[in-house]
């Protein structure tokens, strides 16, 4: 399984979405939509860009999410993305802060 293909399914499942509904929230023609998912999932096919941001913003994750080699890194990303703009500034000071040390 790709890296794109781990992401996908876990924040795919995460939402409680089929792979045939997520094809069709990113507009993929109906006839394809859960074979195309699947294939991705799965590392036959990788996903452009393009789709790949389709496919963050129906899962409401960063697209940055998707491309996480590391599962610690994902869940950081993943973690700072449902942050308000506070909480982001919070994070941020306090990353910066322990990078002085």
């Amino acid at each position: 399984m790709s890296v794109i293909g781990k992401r996908l399914k876990e924040a795919r499942l995460r939402m409680g979405l089929t792979q045939e509904r997520l094809g069709a929230m990113a507009e993929i023609e109906e006839m394809s939509a859960s074979t195309r998912v699947n294939q991705y999932e799965r590392g036959v096919h990788s996903p452009n860009y393009q789709m790949t941001e389709k496919f963050a913003e129906m899962l409401d994750v960063p697209v940055e999410y998707l491309y996480a080699k590391d599962d610690t890194t994902a869940q950081l990303l993943l973690g700072f993305h449902g942050l308000d703009q506070a909480g982001k500034n919070q994070v941020l000071e306090f990353i910066s802060g322990l990078s002085e040390s």
